[in-house]
């Protein structure tokens, strides 16, 4: 499978600086599941900043409804 680098550059929210993985959603979702964690982004802009990206931060969101 191709990499669709260039399209995912579009849509890639992520803000941490210098991330090499940024934009490469395979690398990106192996390496945040590996550390029990999703990509920032599945995070709202405020929460994705804070860089708190654990799955127990994603399901207070999903409980409070802002995701």
């Amino acid at each position: 499978m191709e990499c669709k680098q260039a399209l995912n550059e579009t849509r890639c929210t992520c803000t941490y600086p210098g991330c090499k993985h940024h934009a490469i959603c395979c690398d990106c979702l192996h390496r945040h599941k590996a550390k029990r964690q999703l990509p920032g982004c599945f995070f709202p802009p405020d929460v994705e900043k804070t860089w708190e990206r654990s799955f127990e931060a994603f399901a207070r969101l999903v409980g409070e409804g802002r995701v």
